[in-house]
C-alpha cells in the first residue's frame, strides 16, 4: 500500500515544501497522539526530514552550534552522533549521566544532549522517570535535548499497565509525563526506516519545540533540505496503517526468540536489547575475539568497538537477516 501511494504521488513536477505538505504534518500529529501517547502536537511543530540520519549528522549545525560547543552523546552510540558535532566544529562529549559534566559553568554546559532510546546498539530504552529528570535538568541550565527514536515502535517489553491511557511503544521525549506540559527545547526525531521498512525511501521527520523548528526550517529552506512530495505521500499511509507495523513486529520478535537461546546456550550473556532491532551479546572477552568465533561458524556480526570504548567486550548481532539465515545463525551456535 505504500508503493501504491508512492505511485500515486509520481506526478510530482513541482518543488516540495520544505515544511512538509500539510497532510503529512497532521499524519504525523495524528500517529504521535495514537501511538506514542503524546497529545496536542500542533503541524507546526513537525518537519520532515530525508532520513534521520541526516537530520543527526547535521542537527549541531542547523542549530548554529560552533567551536567552543558542547555536544554530549551517549557513551555507548550511533557514531552520527560524534560525527555531527564535529562537522560544526563542536567538542561531542560523552556522557554516561548527567554528573559527567560537573559543576557547569558557562564554557562545561552543553549546548546539545543526544539521548538515543530505544538504543542502538544496545537496545536499552529510557523510562519516563528518568527522561524527566534528563528534560528537568536540561531546562535549569537551557540545554537542547534531542531524543533519536527510530527503534520505538520495536519495544519488546510486556506494557506497562499501570501507565495511564494506550501504551504502544517506547516512551517519548515528548510524553506528556516527561515535558510537564512544555516542548520547549525538545526535539524527537523518528524515522519509517524501521517500523515500515523504509530505509530506501529516507523517510523520516522530527518534532517538538515549534521555535526550534522554525529555526532549523529556514536553514533547511535555504540549504535545499526537501523531501520528495511522492515520498511525502508515501508516508502519509505508512503513518496512517497500524497493522502492516505490527506484521514487522511479529517477524522481528520471532527471529528473536530463535536467536536469544541460541547466543545464550554457546556462553553469551544478552544485555539490555528491551527493544529494537539487535541483540548486545557478550562472552566477556574482546568483541574481536567473539567475531572471530562467529566468524569460524559463518556468522557476521558487528564489533561492539565500533559505537565507543564502552562497548569494546560486545557485539552486536542483527534480526535483520532472513527467518532462514537466522536459523541456520542459531543451528550453528548450537552445535548443528
Amino acid at each position: 500500500m505504500v508503493r501504491r501511494a508512492l505511485e500515486a504521488a509520481a506526478d510530482s513536477p513541482g518543488y516540495p515544501l520544505t515544511v512538509g505538505t500539510q497532510a503529512l504534518r497532521e499524519a504525523v500529529v495524528a500517529w504521535f497522539e495514537r501511538r506514542r501517547g503524546v497529545p496536542g502536537l500542533l503541524p507546526e511543530q513537525v518537519l520532515p526530514t530525508i532520513g534521520s540520519k541526516e537530520l543527526v549528522a547535521w542537527l549541531p549545525t542547523l542549530l548554529g552550534l560552533g567551536p567552543g560547543d558542547l555536544v554530549g552523546i551517549p557513551a555507548v552510540a550511533y557514531p552520527t552522533y560524534d560525527v555531527g558535532a564535529r562537522l560544526a566544529r563542536a567538542t561531542p562529549v560523552v556522557v554516561d549521566g548527567l554528573a559527567a559534566f560537573g559543576p557547569l559553568t558557562p564554557s562545561t554546559t552543553p549546548k546539545l544532549l543526544w539521548l538515543n532510546s530505544p538504543g542502538n546498539p544496545t537496545g536499552a530504552v529510557l523510562g519516563v522517570e528518568h527522561l524527566a529528570k534528563v528534560v528537568d535538568w536540561a531546562r535549569r541550565h537551557d540545554v537542547i535535548v534531542a531524543s533519536d527514536e527510530c527503534y520505538a515502535e520495536l519495544d519488546w517489553r510486556v506494557p506497562d499497565a499501570g501507565r495511564p491511557g494506550p501504551r504502544h511503544t517506547t516512551p517519548s521525549i515528548l510524553d506528556p509525563a516527561v515535558t510537564r506540559g512544555s516542548t520547549d527545547n525538545l526535539l524527537a526525531v523518528y524515522s519509517l526506516s524501521k517500523q515500515s521498512n523504509l530505509a530506501g525511501y529516507r523517510a523520516a521527520f522530527v518534532a517538538g519545540d515549534p521555535a526550534l523548528i522554525a529555526a532549523i526550517t529556514e536553514v533547511r529552506r535555504h540549504a535545499g533540505m526537501m523531501l520528495p512530495g511522492p515520498v511525502q505521500a508515501a508516508m502519509v499511509t505508512a503513518l496512517g496503517d497500524a497493522e502492516h507495523v505490527a506484521d514487522q513486529k511479529v517477524r522481528y520478535g520471532m527471529r528473536r526468540e530463535i536467536l536469544l537461546p541460541a547466543l545464550v546456550s554457546a556462553g553469551f550473556r544478552v544485555d539490555s536489547s528491551e527493544a529494537g532491532l539487535y541483540v548486545w551479546a557478550t562472552r566477556d572477552e574482546d568483541c574481536w575475539a567473539t567475531l572471530g568465533f562467529l566468524a569460524d561458524r559463518g556468522i557476521l556480526a558487528a564489533a561492539g568497538s565500533f559505537y565507543g570504548p564502552a562497548g569494546a567486550r560486545h557485539v552486536r548481532v542483527a534480526l535483520t537477516a532472513t527467518d532462514e539465515r537466522i536459523e541456520a545463525a542459531a543451528r550453528r551456535l548450537s552445535g548443528g
